[in-house]
């Protein structure tokens, strides 16, 4: 069960961008890694809605919700878990998807502040990298290229 309050209480917020004097003289990410405690706060603000529009945003049709909730409550292995049930390469996704999910996340109509979902996700993605998780190869093979 989400926290129905979660977007009422915290407003969205990314990790400070590292310099841009700094980035030009490497190839490192523009936003540094975003602590435990601002990732879990961002995944409280997400409603959990009757009808998560995220979903009909992400191309991938990932389990927006419910990885935001179980990182919410510390189940970063089921987020884990869930995020790669639709994902098979989240540590790319994450960085260069332009997040359509998060332009049709309901806290954005309006003009509001949509949930941080891609930040969320390139969270998971590094704690499974971490972790030394991966996404488990289909059972037996589709036939199916590309």
């Amino acid at each position: 069960m989400p926290d129905p309050n979660g977007f009422l209480r915290y407003d969205r917020r990314l990790p400070a961008r590292r310099p841009v004097p700094v980035r030009i003289t490497d190839w490192r990410e523009v936003y540094p890694p975003a602590g435990e405690a601002l990732i879990r706060e961002q995944a409280t603000r997400c409603m959990d809605c009757g009808i998560p529009f995220c979903h009909d945003g992400c191309p991938l049709g990932n389990r927006i919700p419910d990885w935001n909730d179980l990182v919410r409550t510390g189940g970063w292995d089921a987020a884990v878990e869930s995020l790669h049930a639709t994902n098979n390469f989240p540590e790319f996704t994450g960085r260069l998807c332009p997040a359509p999910c998060e332009a049709a996340c309901v806290l954005g109509i309006g003009g509001g502040q949509p949930v941080t979902i891609k930040q969320v996700e390139v969270e998971i993605a590094d704690a499974a990298a971490r972790a030394g998780l991966a996404p488990r190869p289909a059972a037996a093979p589709t036939g199916r290229s590309g």
